[in-house]
């Protein structure tokens, strides 16, 4: 198995060892990111040691994007206002990271279905087929067990700013995912 096909511990399949599900290629992840206009963090902590915060201190000073937060319990995150849920999101929602427990995935997908967003995107460590499927078969474009700050640093040439030797040297100016 590949890094495109490896289940995390604790992911959920729809059937024992067969991948039912069928990853974005690096291409498509890139196609993603460079249609993407906002990035809607649900789960979105204010504890600097929680990813989501590593995440979103990134997206806020790395990209273009507009990002958004979604967690029930605060008010404000970065100097940004904190939402409780994706349907109170001014202007709609994109791409939606999501940042939760497995058996909250389902529930969290069909409120990004209902939301009317294009992708959901589960961060590393979370990977759950039956949810992938209904997102898709929902129109939804779905990424598993990825970090949308990884691929945007990557795609970017900007892994070196979480301490990544990128290995790219370059004196042209890198385009933005």
């Amino acid at each position: 198995m590949t890094l495109e096909t490896t289940v995390p511990e604790g992911g959920i399949r729809a059937v024992d060892d067969v991948l039912t599900w069928t990853p974005p290629t690096a291409r498509e992840r890139l196609s993603l990111l460079s249609r993407t206009k906002s990035v809607t963090i649900v789960g979105a902590s204010n504890n600097p040691a929680r990813p989501s915060y590593f995440v979103a201190t990134y997206l806020l000073s790395s990209s273009d994007y507009q990002v958004n937060f979604v967690n029930p319990r605060l008010d404000e995150l970065l100097g940004q206002p904190v939402y409780p849920s994706l349907e109170e999101v001014p202007g709609g929602v994109d791409l939606v990271s999501v940042f939760r427990k497995h058996e909250d995935l389902p529930q969290v997908a069909a409120d990004v279905i209902a939301a009317g967003a294009r992708t959901l995107w589960l961060q590393l460590g979370l990977w759950h087929e039956p949810v992938a499927q209904h997102a898709t078969d929902a129109g939804l474009d779905v990424v598993m067990n990825r970090c949308v700050k990884i691929e945007h640093a990557r795609f970017a040439g900007g892994l070196h700013l979480a301490g990544f030797n990128t290995g790219v040297i370059s004196s042209r100016r890198q385009s933005k995912p």
